[in-house]
């Protein structure tokens, strides 16, 4: 399993490309498409469609992981739950992102932005809010109102998101999303449901002479990784498993 496997109940790594034009829907486009990633990945065999266009290629979600892929209106995802390691899952990506050029007539210069995720949930049954505080803490300038006798926090959601260059194209965002609502608060009851840390780093924009959809998905990937490593780990995902395990 991958190196961070461990650190939540599951771990998944995801890409999506985003386009300025609409994507071919003809029935031939979109099934030779996913006909090349079947040919790679032969246990991608669930193939359906959703609402508004979305067509979705996957593996079987049964044993806890699994590989899948999508197209839509403006486009393209791929996405590997609980992979054995980080390289496995983008080794998956790179291919889809070899594939568009010819398979669905994405140009470098139809990128609209270009988004690389890696998600880590916890699954926790009370109220996620609070969980977070308890566990990361909040701003000073909240955490007295937080406290006050009597109250009970139905939202607490942080996020950070900052650029890495003068022109904001490549940006990253840190978020936790709790999915504990005021209902479950009021009513005391609190399903089982997964507490999410997202780490997005995203490039917008058409790509420069010389890149490609590949060598910036890597650049991503590693700007995700970084952050995973640097900071991640010790101030977000192990205090929200030692503040679980207490529970």
């Amino acid at each position: 399993m991958s190196r961070y496997s461990g650190l939540s109940d599951d771990f998944y790594i995801n890409i999506n490309l985003n386009t300025e034009m609409d994507l071919p829907q003809n029935r031939e486009t979109v099934l030779h498409f996913f006909e090349q990633i079947q040919k790679i990945y032969p246990t991608m065999r669930n193939f359906y469609s959703r609402e508004r266009g979305e067509f979705v290629l996957e593996e079987d979600k049964e044993p806890g992981h699994y590989r899948w892929t999508s197209v839509e209106a403006r486009r393209v995802c791929s996405g590997q739950v609980n992979p054995d390691s980080v390289s496995n899952a983008l080794q998956q990506h790179r291919y889809v992102l070899e594939s568009v050029p010819y398979s669905l007539s994405i140009s470098p210069l139809d990128c609209e932005s270009l988004n690389v995720m890696f998600g880590f949930d916890f699954t926790y049954r009370g109220n996620h809010n609070q969980l977070v505080a308890e566990a990361l803490g909040l701003i000073p300038a909240f955490d007295k109102l937080a406290n006050r006798d009597g109250t009970t926090l139905i939202s607490n959601e942080p996020a950070i998101q900052f650029s890495l260059d003068q022109e904001c194209r490549i940006q990253c965002r840190l978020s936790i999303e709790p999915r504990t609502s005021a209902y479950h608060v009021r009513a005391g009851e609190f399903p089982e449901e997964q507490l999410s840390v997202y780490i997005t780093a995203r490039r917008y924009g058409s790509l420069e002479a010389g890149e490609s959809y590949v060598s910036t998905m890597e650049q991503l990937a590693g700007l995700c990784q970084q952050i995973v490593d640097e900071y991640v780990i010790e101030h977000i995902l192990q205090p929200l498993q030692q503040a679980i395990a207490i529970k």
